[in-house]
C-alpha cells in the first residue's frame, strides 16, 4: 500500500502564491506518477497536474499552465505543487493520488492511492 499526506494549503489573497506538498509512504517502490486533483463546491473532482516518478516528464490540465508547476525529491517520496497567481476560481480541496501502473495520467478513475485533501482558499 501507499500512504498520501497533503499540506501546504491555506487561506492567501488574489494573486499571492502556495505550494502544496504530498508526502509518500509505504510500498512507494510501487508507484509510477503521482498527480494532483481539485475538487470546488458542487463540482466533480478534476485533473489538475501529474508527473512521471521515473522520467520526471510533467502533464497539466489547460487551465493552470503556466501558473502553477509540479516537481518531485525522489529521495524524500514528496511530490509538490507551486501554484502562483491564484485567482479565487482556484478555491478548491486539493488532492494528491498515486498510481502503480502506466496509462493516461488525467483519468481520476486510474489513481489508486489518495490523500486527505488540503483546502486552498483564494480571496478576492
Amino acid at each position: 500500500q501507499v500512504q498520501l499526506v497533503e499540506s501546504g494549503g491555506g487561506l492567501v489573497q488574489a494573486g499571492g502564491s502556495l505550494r502544496l506538498s504530498c508526502a509518500a509512504s509505504g510500498r512507494t517502490f510501487s508507484m509510477k506518477a503521482m498527480g494532483w486533483f481539485r475538487q470546488a463546491p458542487a463540482k466533480e473532482r478534476e485533473f489538475v497536474s501529474a508527473i512521471s516518478w521515473s522520467s520526471s516528464t510533467t502533464l497539466y490540465a489547460d487551465s493552470v499552465k503556466g501558473q502553477f508547476t509540479i516537481s518531485r525529491d525522489a529521495a524524500k517520496n514528496t511530490v509538490y505543487l507551486q501554484m502562483n497567481s491564484l485567482k479565487p476560481e482556484d478555491t478548491a480541496v486539493y488532492y494528491c493520488a498515486a498510481r502503480t501502473s502506466f496509462g493516461d495520467w488525467r483519468q481520476l478513475a486510474q489513481y489508486a492511492y489518495w490523500g486527505q485533501g488540503t483546502q486552498v482558499t483564494v480571496s478576492s
